[in-house]
C-alpha cells in the first residue's frame, strides 16, 4: 500500500549516488550497476558519493527519498540556488557527464556556509517516483511525488530557507514519464507560482532529442497546446517566508 511508503530526507547512511532508471535501489543493490550498456557507472560513483557527502554535511541534505520497506521507489534532488550556478555545477545531473553533469572534481568546490548565503532559495532539481522507463511503474501517480515536495517544504522552513524553484513545462504525459519534471498544474497545486517562462535551451536544436520533441508536440497538439509553448522552461516558486 501506497501509505507504507515512508518519506525522509536523504542522510549518510544511504547516498542516492544514481537514479531509479533500471527499478528501485537499496543499500546493498545501488552499488551493483547494470553490466549491459555504456554508462560509466564507477566514474560517476566516484564523482558524485563525495558531492552528495558534501552537500548533505554543509547544508543537512540533498534530497528527499521514498522508501517502501528497504528500497528506495522515490527522489526528490534539491540544491541550494548558489550551488546550482556555481561554475562546474553544469546541470548536476549525476548520471550525465558535462555539461549536463558537474565536473568530475565539482565536490572540491568551496561551498559557501548556509549563514554566507544571501539568496536562501533551494532549486528543484529531479523528481521521480518508481522507474519511468520500466513498462510497470506501481508507485507513479499514486501522490508520492506531492508528498515528498510537502516534505521538502516543511524540511526547508524548519532549516531557514526562503524559498523552493522549481522547473516546469505544459501538463504533458511525456513530462511525466521520462523527464523528472512535472506540469505547472503539479506546483500550482502546492501553492507555487510562475515566476518566469522562456524556451527551454535543451529543446531548441532540432537535432537533439529528436524523439522526444516530435512525441512532446504531438502531445501538445492534441492538447491544443501551441508545439513551441509545450517547449517552454517554466519557474514556479513558493516564497517560504
Amino acid at each position: 500500500m501506497m501509505n507504507d511508503v515512508v518519506i525522509e530526507p536523504m542522510t549518510e547512511e544511504l547516498m542516492l549516488w544514481r537514479c531509479l532508471h533500471n527499478g528501485p535501489l537499496t543499500r546493498d543493490s545501488i552499488d551493483q550497476w547494470p553490466c549491459e550498456g555504456t554508462m560509466p557507472w564507477e566514474s560517476y560513483r566516484k564523482r558524485n558519493l563525495p558531492l552528495l557527502m558534501k552537500l548533505t554535511r554543509i547544508y543537512g541534505s540533498c534530497a528527499i527519498l521514498a522508501r517502501d520497506g528497504d528500497q528506495i521507489v522515490g527522489f526528490l534532488r534539491f540544491y541550494p540556488k548558489v550551488v546550482y550556478n556555481m561554475e562546474g555545477a553544469c546541470g548536476l545531473c549525476l548520471q550525465q557527464d558535462p555539461p549536463a553533469g558537474p565536473v568530475k572534481d565539482f565536490a572540491d568546490s568551496d561551498f559557501p556556509d548556509f549563514a554566507d548565503i544571501e539568496d536562501k532559495t533551494l532549486v528543484v532539481y529531479c523528481l521521480m517516483t518508481g522507474s519511468p522507463q520500466q513498462n510497470e511503474n506501481p508507485y507513479q501517480r499514486k501522490g508520492i511525488g506531492t508528498r515528498m515536495v510537502k516534505f521538502l517544504i516543511e524540511w526547508a522552513k524548519t532549516n531557514g530557507w526562503d524559498g523552493i524553484e522549481a522547473d516546469a513545462f505544459e501538463d504533458l504525459p511525456i513530462i511525466y514519464e521520462i523527464t523528472g519534471s512535472a506540469g505547472h498544474t503539479f506546483w500550482e497545486k502546492l501553492g507555487f507560482r510562475l515566476v518566469n517562462r522562456h524556451p527551454h535551451p535543451d529543446l531548441m536544436d532540432p537535432s537533439r532529442f529528436v524523439e522526444f520533441i516530435e512525441t512532446l508536440e504531438a502531445q501538445a497538439y492534441s492538447a491544443g497546446i501551441p508545439p513551441e509553448k509545450a517547449k517552454d522552461r517554466l519557474v514556479m516558486r513558493l516564497d517560504l517566508r
